[in-house]
């Protein structure tokens, strides 16, 4: 038995309405916004601090909403935690609140640290390391001696030790070991010999931290000076730079590696 097929007509379907558009984009911006401002954040290496894991010209997603500092009760839904030891960090700098930083947590909380020739002992515990990097003696004796043994060296003389620290460290020092207070953490830089970190300033409070780096979305070879250059006419020559070198000078290796 044979059918006849009808065709069938297609409504036409509605034009979307000039409100209907601009309302769609606003919601677009607005969820972007959103994710930018309260879950990830792009971030950019600046210097050297963390060679080898991290490198200048490395961008990098950082997670902030796992490691936000709980704001009240907010339900099993948002997976707050606290950073972890070992992990990397990206923070405010507590005494230049324009900057941010990116260390790694080396005590949290409670730990008891020392440093004993350039090694690290948490909780009198020798740490194994496999992420620093060492680079050739290049400082004065003082300087290498107060570095390397914290902090159990004075720091009397040394200009780059804020003078708050140095009155403050002394009323967390037990025993020889740094106690690290409520509410704060200990930074360090991988390259331990090329980081302005702990030692130097001090505790990093809680509410300066922004969130953990988790991946790296692009790496472009940039010279660790780039970054003082601030003017309008070097960050345009700048950009003219990434665009005629964008395919040689990306380390593509490095694209979407995980931060440890």
């Amino acid at each position: 038995m044979a059918f006849e097929k009808k065709d069938k007509k297609k409504e036409p379907r509605p034009k979307e309405t000039l409100a209907e558009a601009i309302l769609g984009i606003a919601g677009v911006l607005v969820s972007g916004l959103f994710i930018i401002t309260f879950i990830i954040q792009a971030f950019e290496i600046p210097s050297k601090s963390m060679e080898k894991t991290l490198l200048v010209g490395d961008h990098v997603f950082v997670d902030r909403l796992t490691a936000a500092p709980r704001a009240g009760y907010v339900g099993p839904l948002v997976p707050y935690r606290r950073i972890h030891r070992g992990e990397t960090a990206v923070f405010i700098s507590p005494i230049q609140p324009d900057l941010h930083l990116v260390k790694r947590i080396v005590a949290v909380p409670g730990d008891r640290i020392h440093l004993l020739n350039g090694e690290v002992y948490v909780n009198g515990v020798k740490q194994t390391e496999s992420y620093v990097y060492h680079l050739p003696q290049q400082s004065f004796q003082l300087e290498a001696e107060y570095r390397d043994n914290f902090p159990n060296v004075s720091p009397e003389g040394l200009s780059n030790v804020i003078t708050d620290w140095k009155l403050m460290m002394r009323l967390h020092i037990d025993h020889g070991d740094l106690v690290i207070p409520d509410k704060s953490y200990f930074a360090m830089g991988d390259s331990r010999e090329n980081s302005y970190d702990s030692r130097y300033w001090g505790f990093v409070p809680e509410e300066n931290i922004i969130g953990r780096p988790l991946f790296i979305y692009w790496s472009f070879d940039t010279p660790e000076e780039q970054y003082n250059r601030t003017s309008w006419s070097d960050r345009i020559q700048f950009i003219f730079h990434v665009v005629i070198h964008f395919f040689d000078k990306t380390r593509w290796s490095r694209m979407f590696h995980p931060v440890r």
